[in-house]
């Protein structure tokens, strides 16, 4: 018994109106001027499918599918259209559907209506000759653990309807509606099918054979087995992988069968959860092996241990070295998903998207060439912002890569010791336990995109309002408190809580400056972390990185539309000094006094203090430079009257007092408590930055806006709630869990990183004092290029980002033009300077970038 292991292949492509870059209903007309035995209608009229001859080889199945497109495409562009082989074109949207005009179509949308609308997707099938149907049914069930791995390699479909849905392949879950499609479980023999298949026709549920969408069939026209699950792959090449792993599996299980080796076929909850995770997450992050207990794997190593498990047949057939070569290629360049969603965040347009995936599927075998040579020594992963798929540097970085490579070594190691320099000519230290440190910064910038600074604005604006409007009514009505929102005892009382902050007057901005800690994950999506809202530090050490990098990296090509950080500076002052109108304004016609009240040269912030109050021209005091006098607050040198008191204190305000004893603290609350000075970031702000408050913070923007939260925040477990700490208490392991007044990364336990000793310790921490802490899923930070001596290496990143404040309505509300990146010591997550973490300058683009090129938006 031997297989005729010929090949041939049915691809669907998307037809797109290359001016409007949308879906196109012209495949009748297309149809009509191409040959039917090649090409054929599909369900939708946006739809063109092909059909290949049936040949022997991976190369001349190769040459077939060029062919194919390159007839549809010859028809095509003298009318505007292109073809995309891709699992659902990017801009389509649900009005895009057109039904083709048969009998046969009409009564499946009268049958399954919206099921049928959904259909604007394109798949890819892989016909393997198998002579013997008793054989093709046996073997079709012993190659389902193979599939995971064959759809991750095809993934194409991260779009539907305009969004990004979080799926590598939302084709896959749109085909898996139809009542026949999946897995057809256990069947004895080609009978068994037929009698299956028979059944459900008899149910009326399907109309006849060709609606027998199962993930591996018989074919109903051909004496083939044909491979169902895999999205159209724009790359040719990554289709000829499929084939050719798909192959090598038919043959690996025909010779199984032969020898008589029994088959344990997976549960078929399991294989739907392997779908599912090859769905969600592609080749960019785990698959579940094919073992018969699966456990997560790195979708790179599941591929390899794929082709390794099936080396013998693949030998056999002679393609070991194609198969082995073309899947090197596409874990180098990634999915078209990876490929897609790297696209659209460079100017977040969908229309690049689309140009993207038209140009590869009108493209060479190959697939595009690199714009540039890979990082070769560079230790690429998931979910890094500057580096792809085979160390490709993505756009943005191109030009900074090729700086550092003309620099040399040497040069490198240059500019690394001006760097150590300026920043002990400018002090730009931090203290940690009495020590005081040199600040590291790296040398290789981040760069974030106008439209990713756009989205960042919208959301961490929408987050700020929300927590000045709880913070006013807390220490106010706490109508949200009375309406259930929040339970009073998270915050009367609890952490953060200040009984004096209820004196300040109704109305007030407590915290005109917030900042917010936000992190990337391997799939793009910003995730906010934390949010500071006491004293946010951070902000001159961004101002000062910038000032660095123009000083020692003055040619370093800088992008169009790279914001200048000191505008931030302008709007800080301008922030507080609005402030001051509640105070009556100044005592003449001129502007009203800011000043900065800090704890002196020993604070561990005081470069920021300074720096602060050197560029935003505020008044730098601290406690015995102040007088509480006839209702104001005054200098004690100048007598000079003060509007705004921006507190940066490491205590709480009421506890300070002046070296003669004087209880300044208190009596500057009081003048603040009757209007006569402004305390910007007013005491009792913890109450909103407290780490369990954080879990309320959608819920805030629900009460108080009326909106649903732009941004998302880390599912997070209050373990003062006794059904989520059970769950958190036998997941210690699993999670990070945190002190909710902790800070700068203290006490902070990444669970998959710890020792069992140290887990159980938590473990038992939490179960005592419950109420004192929080545990959040682990979320894989994105990473950038960082130097480690001259060489560049993945770090983890996270971002600070600032809020300044006039109210809580619409307009009252910026986002500052700067921000602060924070990078993790090597093979950690804490990115805190106390931490051993450094920073990054952050290269902010205006919308002026972002519309200097729409003729290439990709860079190729």
């Amino acid at each position: 018994m031997s297989a005729e292991l010929t090949l041939g292949a049915e691809e669907e492509l998307h037809l797109i109106d290359l001016e409007s870059w949308k879906l196109s209903a012209r495949a009748p007309q297309l149809l009509a001027k191409l040959p039917p035995e090649s090409y054929g209608a599909e369900l939708q009229r946006t739809t063109v499918e092909t059909n290949t001859e049936v040949v022997r080889s991976l190369d001349a199945l190769r040459g077939e599918l060029l062919r194919l497109r390159k007839g549809v495409v010859d028809v095509a562009e003298p009318v505007g259209l292109g073809v995309a082989a891709v699992g659902t074109a990017p801009r389509s949207v649900f009005a895009d559907f057109e039904l083709t005009s048969t009998g046969r179509f009409g009564r499946m949308q009268e049958q399954y209506r919206l099921l049928v609308d959904e259909q604007l997707i394109c798949g890819l099938q892989i016909h393997v000759g198998v002579a013997d149907r008793e054989v093709a049914v046996q073997i079709a069930q012993r190659v389902e653990r193979e599939l995971p791995v064959l759809l991750a390699l095809s993934t194409s479909s991260p779009y539907w309807n305009g969004s990004d849905t979080g799926y590598a392949s939302i084709r896959s879950l749109i085909w898996q509606r139809w009542p026949s499609a999946g897995a057809t479980g256990p069947l004895a023999s080609a009978a068994a099918y037929d009698e299956l298949l028979s059944d459900l026709i008899g149910t009326g549920v399907i109309a006849d054979s060709k609606m027998a969408y199962f993930d591996i069939r018989p074919s109903s026209h051909a004496p083939t087995l044909e491979l169902r699950v895999c999205d159209a792959c724009p790359i040719v090449d990554d289709a000829i992988l499929i084939a050719g792993v798909f192959r090598a599996a038919v043959r690996a299980a025909e010779l199984d069968i032969e020898a008589g080796r029994p088959y344990l076929p997976l549960p078929a909850p399991i294989h739907r959860a392997a779908m599912w995770q090859a769905a969600r997450s592609g080749l960019r992050g785990k698959l579940l092996d094919a073992s018969d207990h699966p456990k997560p794997m790195v979708a790179a190593e599941a591929v390899q241990a794929t082709l390794d498990r099936l080396r013998p047949q693949l030998e056999e057939l002679g393609d070991w070295e194609e198969v082995s070569e073309l899947a090197g290629a596409v874990l180098a360049r990634g999915s078209s998903a990876d490929r897609q969603r790297a696209i659209f965040a460079e100017r977040g347009e969908l229309d690049d998207v689309v140009e993207h995936v038209v140009r590869e599927t009108h493209g060479p075998a190959s697939g595009p060439p690199p714009a540039i040579p890979a990082l070769t020594r560079y230790a690429v992963r998931a979910g890094d912002e500057a580096v792809g798929p085979g160390a490709q540097p993505r756009p943005a970085y191109q030009d900074l890569v090729a700086y550092w490579r003309q620099l040399g070594y040497s040069g490198i190691e240059q500019k690394q010791r001006e760097r150590d320099r300026w920043i002990d000519e400018h002090g730009m230290t931090f203290t940690v336990h009495g020590e005081e440190l040199r600040f590291p910064v790296d040398l290789m910038p981040r760069v974030i995109s106008a439209y990713e600074w756009n989205e960042l604005s919208a959301g961490l604006t929408q987050r700020a309002r929300a927590i000045e409007a709880f913070l006013q009514d807390v220490y106010g009505e706490r109508r949200a408190v009375r309406d259930g929102i929040v339970p009073e005892n998270q915050v009367v009382g609890g952490t953060g809580w200040r009984e004096e902050a209820t004196r300040l007057p109704s109305g007030a901005v407590r915290a005109p400056i917030m900042g917010f800690d936000l992190i990337r994950n391997e799939f793009g999506g910003w995730r906010v972390l934390e949010d500071n809202v006491r004293t946010p530090s951070g902000f001159a050490f961004a101002t000062a990185t910038r000032h660095l990098m123009d000083a020692v990296l003055p040619d370093l090509p800088r992008p169009a539309g790279l914001i200048d950080p000191d505008l931030a500076v302008l709007s800080l002052r301008e922030t507080l000094v609005a402030h001051a109108d509640r105070t009556g304004g100044s005592d003449s016609s001129s502007e009203p006094v800011v000043a900065l009240f800090s704890d002196g040269v020993g604070t561990p912030a005081w470069f920021e203090h300074r720096t602060l109050a050197n560029t935003a021209d505020l008044l730098l005091v601290g406690p015995d430079d102040l007088l509480a006098d006839g209702g104001v607050v005054r200098h004690a040198g100048t007598r000079e009257r003060i509007h705004v008191l921006y507190l940066r204190l490491d205590g709480e305000l009421v506890d300070i007092g002046t070296k003669s004893g004087m209880r300044i603290g208190e009596a500057i609350m009081d003048v603040a408590a009757a209007g006569g000075v402004v305390l910007a970031n007013a005491p009792g702000n913890g109450v909103a930055d407290d780490k369990a408050m954080y879990c309320y913070v959608p819920e805030l923007i629900g009460y108080y806006l009326d909106e649903r939260p732009l941004i998302e925040s880390v599912p997070t477990y209050r373990t003062s709630d006794a059904a989520e700490r059970r769950g958190v208490l036998e997941r210690v392991g699993e999670l990070v869990t945190k002190p909710v007044d902790g800070y700068g990364g203290r006490g902070v336990l990444i669970g998959p990183a710890a020792t069992a000793a140290t887990v159980a310790a938590r473990r038992a921490e939490i179960a005592d004092h419950p109420e004192n802490w929080i545990a959040q899923e682990v979320v894989t930070l994105s990473s950038l290029p960082t130097f480690s001596g001259q060489l560049l290496g993945p770090r983890h990143v996270d971002l600070r980002a600032f809020v300044f404040l006039t109210g809580t309505g619409e307009g009252q509300a910026q986002l500052a033009p700067l921000a602060l990146t924070r990078v993790a010591p090597e093979g950690s997550l804490v990115v805190n300077s106390s931490q051993g973490g450094g920073a990054k300058d952050t290269w902010i683009l205006s919308d002026v970038a972002q519309h200097a090129d729409t003729t290439n938006p990709d860079g190729a």
